[in-house]
């Protein structure tokens, strides 16, 4: 098992920024892929960035939300820059064995989520 504990979302203005983390315990950190993804009310979960445990890095939000990951801490960061109100969501970190996914069905593990609210 892998508990995941998100933190760091909030109320913030538009062109602000927010850095989310995710504290990983459980099995060995090393053997995960971890993800990002956010889920606005009435739409689908969507995927936001991954990256496995060498540090390579895929991201749909370019320029904008940067992922990284400290090992020695077993922590993931997502760090969010120039928000707008359409980032408005509840952002979920997830593990995956071995690289990560894009599709957020083939996630192993999940956190709580937090809410990040982006006002106009």
């Amino acid at each position: 098992q892998v508990q995941l504990v998100e933190s760091g979302g909030g109320l913030v203005q538009a062109g602000g920024s927010l850095r989310l983390s995710c504290a990983a315990s459980g099995r060995t950190f090393r053997d995960y892929a971890m993800g990002w993804f956010r889920q606005a009310p009435g739409k689908e979960r969507e995927f936001v960035a991954t990256i496995n445990w060498s540090g390579d890095v895929t991201d749909s939000v370019k320029g904008r939300f940067t992922i990284s990951r400290d090992n020695a801490k077993n922590t993931v960061y997502l760090q969010m820059n120039s928000l707008k109100p359409e980032d408005t969501a509840v952002y979920y970190c997830a593990a995956v064995r071995g690289s990560g996914r894009y599709d957020y069905t083939e996630y192993d593990y999940w956190g709580q989520g937090t809410q990040v609210t982006v006002s106009s």
